[in-house]
């Protein structure tokens, strides 16, 4: 009996947490009309009740033809978001991955201090290094490029941490028999320790995309030129006469992210159980 009761109490909390995903889903199929009928109050502060109906009264594909096919700054926001990501994560597997074996595998002076500032760079808030970030950017003439976004991403201290994390399960006496094997630093680094924190490395990949995918503080202080605006800063922008529109771009901007996190859920899982390694 109180396993039922644990089934449908968890049951409720996952519907609870789903309802805004399916309600943005199905809103997406409401034409104007409609949705002026259901959130007018909301939306035109009318003084009409919210209205919600299960499934759409007369769905249609107009929010999508509109965004798709007559949205041009639709597709130049999505490809800026693109220009932005991708290089960061490229940018932080040649940067985090070898700082995180140093940090992992060598000694040298300093070097608790040196992580113990990576770890209090990951916990502040971008307000508070705001101000010197922009003076930093200003400084190397970056403001208002792509370079200002990509360049404080490359160096961000949350991959390090988890890949550090993943680094420091890997058992030592492995790493010592790869040695007295005569492996050299590279050769270990290469082609032990990396394949042995992929699913650490992978999380890391994934947990920077997710953030940086949706981020809007650091481009809306950045970017001054709308036309280099990535697509999180698209959404903000919509009138509230194109509210359908509003529900479409929510979705397209959203599936990238739930299909890459559906499909890295494995390693996810497998990079936050990777510091529990045992010998």
């Amino acid at each position: 009996m109180g396993r039922r009761i644990g089934s449908v109490a968890l049951i409720f909390l996952s519907l609870l947490v789903w309802f805004p995903l399916l309600l943005l889903v199905l809103c997406s199929f409401l034409g104007e009309q409609e949705i002026i009928g259901c959130f007018g109050g909301v939306l035109l502060s009318n003084g009409n009740p919210v209205k919600f109906h299960l499934l759409p009264s007369y769905p249609t594909l107009q929010g999508y033809v509109e965004l798709l096919l007559d949205s041009p700054g639709f597709f130049v926001m999505f490809w800026n978001s693109c220009l932005q990501v991708f290089p960061i994560l490229a940018g932080q597997l040649f940067i985090a991955v070898p700082a995180a074996w140093a940090f992992t595998h060598f000694s040298f002076p300093g070097k608790k201090l040196l992580f113990h500032l990576y770890m209090l760079l990951m916990i502040l808030p971008f307000q508070v290094t705001m101000v010197s970030g922009y003076l930093v950017l200003d400084k190397l003439h970056l403001l208002d490029t792509y370079g200002a976004i990509i360049l404080p991403g490359i160096f961000a201290a949350f991959p390090v941490f988890i890949i550090t994390k993943t680094f420091r399960g890997i058992p030592v006496p492995l790493l010592e028999a790869a040695e007295t094997d005569g492996a050299g630093e590279f050769r270990m680094f290469w082609h032990i320790a990396v394949p042995l924190a992929k699913p650490g490395i992978w999380s890391a990949m994934i947990l920077s995309f997710l953030e940086y995918w949706n981020t809007i503080e650091q481009p809306m202080t950045f970017l001054k030129t709308k036309s280099k605006w990535p697509l999180s800063l698209y959404l903000p922008n919509i009138t509230a006469d194109k509210v359908g529109v509003s529900f479409c771009a929510s979705i397209i901007m959203m599936l990238p992210a739930v299909l890459l996190f559906l499909w890295g859920q494995s390693y996810l899982e497998q990079g936050i159980a990777a510091s529990g390694l045992k010998e």
